[in-house]
């Protein structure tokens, strides 16, 4: 690292804690800090929704695991375009009609309170002990390679700090602006990486073809494959992702901070659109990588030597500050989110006089101290071996009756409070068991396929159980809210851009089958 590289990341850090200061003199209440005022466009929306979810961990393990296994790691990012226009359509409307400020705020609408908050606990416990602290340590980690001399728990520290700054002083908007920066230095520096990459290789896609198995530029693998079986990835994933892009707090907050209905399509399509670029700026790396360094015995280490040994002085900084942005953008949704679920969903229903300032200085204080305890407990994540493995494996245990009682309450009258909070319960312990019998070695079922496995059972369960148990109250997607905003041109149609995003996907999965 030179001076012109530290220079770049200096610029990066001077900015985004510029933001935060900046929007900081405009918030008035806890509606700015958790919200952002309800006034985020749709270009803000679909930037942050792309830099919340790249996490260090994500640019350097999409690497790896190209490098050893393939592309079809890929599969969470395209399935990931496919549940955001999904989204759009159908989960949107819903959103923003009802006007609620935690997704968990939803289950009580249409169920009861008993549901939204054993999901909003579930939640708050993933966010700071798996989410947030995992971000810190996986930033951490990557830092010190390029770094090296400073301790796992200073790295950790340092970044809780300052993440956690910006997020409590400006809350949401200050977190989506610095994610439409993030988002930009992921993007600029992870194209400049790839396209020098591809030229080490003299731009030659015949060479990355013979120097590897042709299964490894397939996104489709044999069933019995240990990493990404194909039916995982048809019949879990498209469940794991629905609960990501569709019912987890940290996600959605941006879209319902969007101002309309309109924006907050464009932004989810925006999104979409961006999920399908890291297969190339951040998978193909690695595949290309297998000529450029074939004895990487670390294939975390992958991404990194590509900065080190591709990248001119003053780019490695800029990449470097793409990592960064990749740790802060995970860290400060997941602070900011946590917080809005504890206020929201636990404090304000309960003390229903506190005030706009008193809501705001709330917020901060939650956030503070979520920031704590993530910062405190990030550096023990290394010394729990395969334990934060199998605690990244629970949402295949958590997710499945989660998704069955949204989409149950979205789309149909069926079933009430108790056959959610039944279903909840039914689902997890049935998540639990599979999870067990694997680790004992009596299945050996992949994740997600397991998560599949799991959400047809629940699904059963609700539509047996709930057959003479209807809702006193419904979210029916109705034919008029599919409908656009009347009055728009053409290509201002929702629904063309969301045609146009599934023929470049169906383009990509055609040509990588």
């Amino acid at each position: 690292m030179t001076f012109f590289d530290h220079c770049a990341i200096g610029l990066y850090f001077s900015i985004v804690f510029a933001i935060g200061v900046w929007i900081n003199r405009s918030m008035k209440g806890g509606d700015d800090l958790f919200l952002a005022g309800r006034s985020l466009g749709w270009k803000a929306i679909g930037f942050s929704l792309f830099a919340s979810n790249i996490s260090s961990s994500t640019m350097i393990g999409l690497a790896g695991a190209a490098y050893t296994t393939g592309i079809a790691i890929a599969n969470y990012e395209w399935m990931a375009a496919l549940v955001l226009v999904f989204m759009s359509f159908f989960c949107i409307p819903v959103f923003l009609k009802t006007r609620i400020t935690t997704l968990p705020e939803l289950l009580e609408n249409r169920f009861d309170r008993k549901a939204r908050l054993y999901y909003s606990g579930i939640t708050i416990f993933l966010s700071i002990l798996v989410d947030t602290a995992g971000g810190l340590y996986a930033g951490a980690l990557a830092l010190q390679i390029f770094f090296p001399g400073i301790a796992i728990w200073q790295y950790c520290v340092g970044l809780a700090l300052f993440a956690g700054f910006y997020t409590a002083i400006g809350g949401l908007k200050a977190v989506v602006y610095t994610d439409f920066i993030q988002a930009i230095t992921l993007l600029v520096g992870s194209i400049v990486l790839t396209y020098l990459v591809f030229e080490q290789i003299g731009f030659s896609w015949e060479s990355v073809q013979a120097s590897v198995k042709p299964e490894h530029l397939s996104l489709f693998l044999p069933i019995d494959d240990p990493n990404m079986p194909w039916l995982g990835t048809l019949w879990g994933l498209p469940v794991l992702g629905f609960w990501y892009w569709s019912t987890n707090q940290y996600i959605t907050q941006r879209i319902l901070g969007a101002k309309d209905i309109t924006n907050a399509r464009w932004g989810a399509l925006l999104g979409a659109f961006l999920k399908l670029i890291p297969l190339f700026t951040m998978v193909l790396p690695g595949v290309f990588a297998i000529q450029l360094f074939p004895n990487l015995e670390n294939p975390d280490m992958v991404y990194p030597t590509l900065i080190k040994e591709i990248l001119p002085v003053g780019l490695s900084g800029l990449v470097v500050a793409g990592l960064i942005a990749a740790i802060m953008s995970s860290v400060d949704s997941t602070l900011n989110s946590a917080s809005t679920l504890v206020l929201h969903d636990f404090i304000f229903p309960r003390y229903k006089k506190i005030g706009a300032k008193q809501s705001l200085r709330m917020g901060q204080m939650a956030t503070f101290t979520f920031m704590l305890i993530a910062a405190g407990w990030a550096p023990f994540i290394g010394n729990l071996g395969g334990l934060y493995f199998y605690l990244q494996q629970a949402f295949a245990i958590l997710v499945p009756p989660v998704v069955v009682i949204y989409v149950m309450g979205i789309f149909t009258q069926r079933g009430s409070g108790p056959l959610a909070f039944q279903t909840l319960i039914f689902g997890h312990l049935l998540g639990l068991a599979f999870f067990v019998a694997n680790q004992l070695q009596w299945l050996s079922v992949h994740f997600t396929i397991g998560a599949g496995i799991t959400t047809t059972i629940c699904f059963g369960f609700y539509l047996v159980f709930g057959k003479k148990n209807t809702a006193a109250s419904s979210m029916e997607i109705t034919w008029s809210d599919v409908q656009p905003k009347a009055g728009l041109a053409r290509w201002q149609d929702y629904r063309v851009w969301a045609t146009v995003i599934l023929l470049l996907l169906a383009t990509i999965l055609i040509l990588l089958f």
